[in-house]
This record gives C-alpha cells, sequence and structure tokens, in this order.
C-alpha cells in the first residue's frame, strides 16, 4: 500500500501510552499500535528504500535489564535506514536522523585519523558547520573530557576529535501534513541534505 502519512490516532496512542506505560495499555491498545503506528511506517520505509537503503524497524520493547526506569514499552518508534539514516515518530512528531551513533574501537581509530588529517577533517567542519547553518542539529557522542591520547589538546578540530559517535537531528512537531504522503518529503529531504555527513563518515570509517 502506498505511504499515507500517519493518522492523528498514531500520535494519541503515544500521548495514552506516555500516560500509562503498562501492560494492560499496550495489550489494549495493541491493534492501534499495528493500525495506525507501525504500518504507516513500513509503508513510509518501503517508499524511500529504493533511494536510502534497506530499513530496519526497532522492536517497541525496552530493554530494562540495567535500567533504573523499568517502564516496559518506548513512548516511540524508531527504524534505520541505509545504515547511516533513521526515522522516529512519537506523540511530539516526527524526526530524522543521520550519521553514527557509537563507534568500535577500529572504526574510531580511523575517523580521529581523517578528522586530525588536513584535508579530510576541514572537510567534515566545513559539512557540520553547513547544516547547523540549515538549521539542522549536529552531536556528538560520548565526548571525551579531554583529548583523545595521541592528539594535541590544541588541535583545530578537537572538538570533533573527542566525539565517540557524530549524528544530525532534526524534528517537527505534528503538523496536518504528517497526516499525509508529505511526511515521506520531510524525511527524504532530511536524509538528501545530510548525505554529505553520512557519505564522510562511511568513506573514512568502513573498513
Amino acid at each position: 500500500m502506498a505511504f499515507d502519512g500517519w493518522p492523528a490516532t498514531a500520535l494519541e496512542f503515544y500521548e495514552g501510552l506516555e500516560a500509562e506505560n503498562s501492560k494492560a495499555y499496550w495489550t489494549s491498545h495493541k491493534a492501534v499500535y499495528t493500525e495506525s503506528v507501525l504500518r504507516p511506517m513500513e509503508e513510509l520505509l518501503e517508499r524511500l528504500a529504493p533511494e536510502f537503503g534497506e530499513p530496519k524497524i526497532f522492536r517497541p520493547y525496552r530493554d530494562v535489564r540495567f535500567s533504573h526506569d523499568k517502564t516496559p514499552y518506548k513512548t516511540h518508534i524508531g527504524a534505520t535506514i541505509g545504515g547511516t539514516g533513521y526515522v522516529q515518530l512519537s506523540a511530539d512528531g516526527l524526526a530524522g536522523g543521520a550519521g553514527i551513533w557509537h563507534m568500535e574501537p577500529d572504526r574510531l581509530a580511523r575517523y580521529r585519523a581523517a578528522v586530525a588529517a588536513d584535508s579530510s577533517g576541514a572537510r567534515l567542519a566545513k559539512i557540520v558547520d553547513s547544516l547547523a547553518g540549515a538549521g539542522v542539529e549536529v552531536h556528538g557522542h560520548d565526548a571525551l573530557k579531554s583529548a583523545p591520547r595521541g592528539y594535541s589538546a590544541d588541535h583545530p578540530r578537537i572538538g570533533l576529535l573527542r566525539y565517540k559517535g557524530l549524528t544530525s537531528w532534526q524534528g517537527w512537531p505534528p503538523e496536518p501534513w504528517l497526516h499525509t504522503a508529505e511526511a515521506a518529503d520531510h524525511i527524504a529531504a532530511f536524509l538528501r541534505a545530510n548525505a554529505d555527513l553520512c557519505s564522510w563518515l562511511t568513506d573514512h570509517t568502513d573498513i
């Protein structure tokens, strides 16, 4: 089926789940989740996959084994697309993400070497500045408090060097277009705008 946006009941579902995050609520509203939340996400990803790559929808259940918060369900639906793209819907609206959240040691070493190099590092800094100027949030994750081993604290790109992950993010509060096929256009435009960031990360960090 064609993607036609998310119905208002999708947002209402998550508003209710935020108020009562319980198995009883989930069980009594599972049909709403399946039809109004999950199915539109599947349709959206089917539409985007030919351009942006293979999608994967995350499970709706939280891993509470090591968390003080024992609420069992996520209050959003999220999916990756093409390895470096991300889509999320919650009661707050729609959001898109791009980049790499966490880099394992080998990949992190390659990332830092590329950031430190004059040409590739300057290119990444320019991409990040361009995204920020366009209103896209760029986040570094698990930042070290000091310079990583082997790099000077006064390196011109020390901020980027300290990160263990680098992603961009843009969110849209609920608007009438969320309930139409136009929602796909917002995500597609975001992913295209972040193509240089994702290409840089994959080009310089993949084996």
